[in-house]
């Protein structure tokens, strides 16, 4: 039988290493499923319930293991599911290599059933690459090319194969005028910085006196070079969020997320810093950092096209972190004056001490902040860890102590909802030795987190370590806009928008094979993530939380925090006494630092 299309490029992501596609069937791409059953499912077909999950899961283990995911989708409706997924991966500069169908090529132009003008569909979101393969000859320097830009510009690429062209016969490129060979495999150099760009930047860090750090992303694999600066220089080190994963938070001078969902002595490091290093973040919310004129500032980052935003820097370095900070390291003086870092790590300990108290506060019946606490206590230190949008990520950000080798994200940048579960999935398939835990909110459980329990429900069995746990904040409301409702405008409750109906999670979870605990009271949370964290197969926490609990900012003001127990008073006046206790303790955080 003769290699088709199909074939040949299952064969060369064999050879690119790729041991699973997340996608899901359809018509345009059937050439490809023929070819997946005559390889004997190698890569393996991971089959999603929705094309945007089967994004989400190539974006999740793209983050959690540093490689290329891969996703698959059909022609028309299958191609325009993938796309969130995919921008999710282009606004946190993930490689993700997206596969889709196209009607037949005697079709195009004819307004075809689910005939989709597809180039320019993914001309955004794969802007770095995105092709069509017309002939055979073509087909291994596209996905080639594919491959080493996704990895190459951190970004998601695309190819596109008409569902004709999938069971042409496969034909190598020849030795002739306008073909266009290709090879496998790159290896990437060593980006070292300008000599005299570091020693300008030792320079400045040493003039400073009040010194600040801020790691993202682009500094993971950079943590002891960046513990060895913050020692050196007596600075404190902010996490932009999707960095929170890079530094321990056992570090008594790490002062924690940064942002709308960061902080307080992130926020007050920033405020009173004369000096500022920011090393591999792209971090976006300028007005978390210092004043422009208040600080004289350094950027780090690998990619000079992402270099010098968000601040007026004096110096911004291109190069590779970890071996720009080995180059800084010799020339930085150390720092005798120890009363900066002092009060770094006295503000540090006092918030954590802070999260205790919130944490503590009662709530009916649950207070969401306990859930990740506790957790938090007893979390395996290989732990990986996704937070989806709204308010489970404010408590991710500030209620989870991050140590050990364990890993965390979520949708940083596009902040979608719906991508705690598949990311989870897709750390598994990344490593399936090693736990992992969703925290879900109820309005993403219910947009696509109960389906996608189905797709853990078929697949768990074949992972080395079978624990998948899936919490969920049992609330009944879109918590996160309901309180940026208040806060901003004093609008006590929009029911017809927030109020989302009642389910059981735990008792679909059930009906599927999966492990549940059904949780309303707060004495029983350790118990349950003892069982969880224990178990013999994954488990979803339906934890029944109180949404009167505030996710208040660390930047929040007196007015706005009226604004939240205002507008709760309207709505429900017997919620004073949870509010108030909230709130109390709010202002013990706030007042010991206030001017």
């Amino acid at each position: 039988m003769s290699t088709t299309v199909a074939d040949q490029l299952l064969a060369r992501l064999r050879e690119w290493d790729v041991e699973q596609v997340f996608g899901y069937p359809g018509d345009g791409i059937n050439g490809l499923l023929g070819a997946f059953s005559r390889a004997k499912d190698q890569p393996r077909f991971i089959q999603a319930r929705h094309e945007e999950m089967a994004a989400f899961e190539a974006v999740g283990f793209a983050k959690f293991s540093g490689r290329v995911g891969v996703c698959m989708a059909t022609s028309g409706p299958g191609a325009i599911h993938l796309l969130n997924g995919l921008y999710d991966a282009k606004l946190d500069h993930v490689p993700v290599v997206a596969i889709v169908g196209q009607t037949n090529r005697t079709a195009m132009g004819g307004s075809y059933q689910q005939e989709v003008d597809l180039l320019s569909l993914f001309k955004d979101v794969a802007s770095d690459y995105v092709q069509m393969v017309t002939v055979p000859e073509q087909l291994p320097n596209v996905l080639d090319r594919a491959m080493r830009i996704a990895v190459s510009r951190r970004a998601p690429t695309a190819i596109i194969v008409p569902n004709d062209v999938q069971e042409l016969e496969y034909a190598a490129p020849t030795h002739d005028f306008k073909m266009v060979p290709s090879s496998l495999g790159v290896s990437w150099p060593a980006v070292d910085p300008d000599d005299a760009a570091v020693r300008a930047a030792a320079d400045l860090l040493n003039a400073g006196e009040k010194v600040a750090i801020l790691i993202g992303q682009g500094a993971r694999g950079a943590a002891t070079e960046v513990a060895q600066v913050a020692d050196l220089l007596g600075a404190g080190v902010a996490k932009a969020l999707l960095g929170k994963d890079v530094l321990s938070d056992e570090l008594p001078f790490v002062t924690g997320s940064i942002g709308l969902l960061g902080t307080r002595p992130s926020f007050e490091m920033m405020r009173d810093c004369d000096t500022l290093l920011t090393i591999g973040s792209n971090f976006p919310y300028s007005q978390f950092l210092p004043e422009p004129g208040q600080a004289r500032a350094v950027q780090i980052d690998i990619d000079g096209a992402m270099i010098g935003m968000r601040y007026p820097y004096e110096l911004n370095l291109v190069g590779d972190a970890a071996r720009t900070l080995q180059a800084l390291i010799p020339l930085l003086e150390r720092k005798d004056d120890g009363a900066w870092r002092s009060t770094i790590e006295a503000n540090v300990k006092r918030w954590w001490e802070v999260m205790e108290s919130e944490a503590q506060v009662e709530a009916k019946p649950i207070n969401p902040m306990k859930l990740f606490h506790d957790f938090s206590t007893v979390a395996p230190e290989d732990a990986m860890i996704a937070a989806d949008s709204g308010s489970a990520a404010n408590w991710y950000a500030r209620q989870i102590k991050m140590r050990g080798r364990m890993r965390g994200s979520l949708s940083g940048t596009l902040a979608t909802m719906g991508p705690g579960v598949p990311y989870v999935i897709g750390a598994k398939f990344a490593h399936p030795d090693r736990p992992a835990i969703a925290f879900e909110g109820d309005g993403a459980m219910q947009m696509n987190g109960l389906a996608e329990l189905l797709t853990v429900a078929r697949y768990w069995k074949g992972w080395a370590d079978p624990r998948l746990v899936v919490a969920v904040l049992h609330n009944n409301d879109l918590n996160q806009v309901t309180w940026e409702l208040r806060a901003m405008g004093g609008t006590p409750d929009f029911v017809e928008s927030q109020a989302l109906p009642e389910v059981s999670y735990a008792a679909f979870a059930s009906s599927i094979g999966l492990g549940t605990l059904t949780v309303t009271d707060p004495a029983d949370l350790p118990a349950a993530w003892a069982e969880a964290l224990s178990a013999d197969r994954p488990y979803v926490l339906d934890v029944h939380c109180d949404p009167d609990v505030p996710p208040i900012p660390p930047h929040a003001d007196l007015e706005q925090m009226q604004n939240m127990a205002a507008a709760l008073i309207k709505g429900d006046t017997s919620r004073w006494g949870v509010i108030k206790e909230g709130l109390k303790t709010k202002a013990q955080e706030l007042l010991p630092h206030r001017d």
